[in-house]
């Protein structure tokens, strides 16, 4: 009987041991794990990671995360300073796209920010993407080709028009998941000032009305067209999907005088309008 006393008691000083062991040993979780890595700069002993939640660079909306390594101890930079430039290198000319500002994120490693591409690069034809950041009040800068496609699953997330008012405009839907239900509904809006330059437009109105082209063009009630909320930067309305299926939201676009800019009312004789996004679900 002593010796089961003493056995038992070794087996718990050894379990003890162990549940400590692992109780002080720190699993650190990739806050990244979920986000598809699109791609790495390698430029001044850094790597450069940009990941996103598709996966590729894609025209229309694209919300990326970066985060700098330093090569040689391995470690991830914290509270870097980001700016970047987007380019489209045409055969006869070149223009940039509407892009947000790099902020740091709540994982100080971390930053964020969108480009809205308007066309997908080919052979002849291509994006790159100049990053220019601060680490220690030292300044970098890398510059890398970037291969813009268009969504994988070919469904229209963004216009690129000249409105009646002659202006260029880029209309890009934003991401969501759509379910059969009264859907949150956004759209970001922006015009082409100079070819490197593309400011929001705020204001106006996106009127909506979505139809089901293989089910008697259809539409869908308790929709709500989109309007500016200067809080968030986007036009957000409701969007009613009564069914799964091929949606196509048709749009027209009117300034803040009421004046139509951009499509048409669908009507028994004009089954779509000229500005448009698509889903399918």
């Amino acid at each position: 009987m002593k010796t089961i006393k003493i056995i038992f008691a070794l087996a718990l000083v050894l379990f003890t041991a162990v549940s400590c062991e692992s109780d002080d040993t720190e699993v650190v979780m990739d806050p990244l794990a979920d986000l598809t890595k699109l791609q790495t700069f390698k430029a001044n002993d850094h790597s450069i990671e940009i990941y996103a939640a598709q996966q590729q660079f894609t025209i229309g909306y694209n919300e990326l995360f970066i985060r700098i390594k330093e090569d040689a101890t391995d470690a991830y930079i914290p509270n870097v300073q980001l700016s970047w430039s987007p380019v489209m290198h045409m055969t006869s000319m070149m223009h940039s796209c509407p892009k947000s500002e790099i902020i740091t994120t709540a994982e100080a490693t971390i930053a964020k920010g969108y480009l809205i591409f308007q066309m997908p690069g080919n052979a002849d034809e291509y994006w790159d993407l100049k990053l220019d950041y601060t680490i220690d009040n030292q300044s970098f800068t890398v510059t890398e080709r970037i291969e813009v496609q268009s969504p994988l699953d070919g469904k229209k997330t963004i216009n690129s028009f000249m409105g009646t008012d002659t202006t260029r405009y880029i209309l890009a839907m934003m991401p969501f998941n759509p379910e059969v239900k009264v859907n949150d509904f956004s759209a970001m809006l922006f015009k082409m000032e100079t070819m490197m330059s593309f400011p929001a437009v705020e204001n106006y109105n996106v009127s909506l009305d979505p139809r089901m082209p293989s089910m008697g063009n259809h539409s869908s009630p308790n929709n709500e067209d989109l309007s500016y909320k200067a809080d968030a930067g986007v036009y957000s309305g409701k969007l009613s999907l009564t069914m799964t299926g091929y949606w196509k939201l048709n749009l027209k676009l009117e300034n803040a005088t009421g004046d139509v800019l951009k499509g048409e009312d669908i009507t028994d004789t004009n089954e779509s309008s000229s500005l448009f996004f698509e889903i399918e679900f």
